[in-house]
């Protein structure tokens, strides 16, 4: 086969597996968003026994599907009173780990927000900081770690963003 060929049909095979793991990303999304408005039996039919379930403060329940520790998603099922789901999304996003308020918000907000943290929690006496770190994939471009800083009381006192190091890879 040509060369030239040869790369055209390699760019293709790389376009194509690009497509195909964009598309099975969303499709827990999607798959949701279709049951909105069914009831809690029907999403558990579908996606089975959720990581994490908490009941709200408004009188909502919300169950996590993470896929932590190794994954970077955390889809989260939220029913409203009468126990029909009312929203599906993936928690794990830029978009809504900029949601959390630092000096305002504690273990539980965050707990209910990204489901239980998968990795190893850190504490670092000096700081007086207990660490949780989850998994995500930056801007859909980057995987990152995004650690919450807590202190003794449990509020959130720092966000950061570090790169993940299973993924990282130094320049060669």
């Amino acid at each position: 086969m040509p060369r030239a060929r040869r790369f055209a049909a390699g760019a293709a095979l790389v376009a194509a597996t690009v497509a195909i793991t964009g598309c099975a990303a969303l499709a827990p999304v999607q798959t949701g968003q279709k049951l909105i408005g069914q009831p809690e039996s029907a999403v558990r039919a579908t996606f089975g026994q959720p990581t994490d379930m908490f009941q709200l403060k408004d009188g909502t329940t919300r169950w996590i599907y993470s896929t932590q520790p190794l994954g970077e998603d955390a889809y989260a099922a939220t029913f409203d009173r009468n126990g029909n789901l009312a929203d599906f999304r993936n928690m794990l996003t830029t978009e809504e780990l900029y949601k959390a308020h630092v000096n305002v918000w504690t273990k539980q907000d965050v707990l209910e927000h990204y489901g239980a943290p998968r990795e190893p929690n850190q504490y670092f006496p000096i700081m007086k900081r207990e660490v949780w770190t989850y998994r995500f994939f930056q801007d859909r471009m980057w995987y990152s770690m995004f650690n919450f800083y807590f202190d003794d009381a449990g509020v959130l006192r720092q966000t950061q963003i570090t790169p993940d190091p299973l993924r990282d890879r130094p320049e060669r």
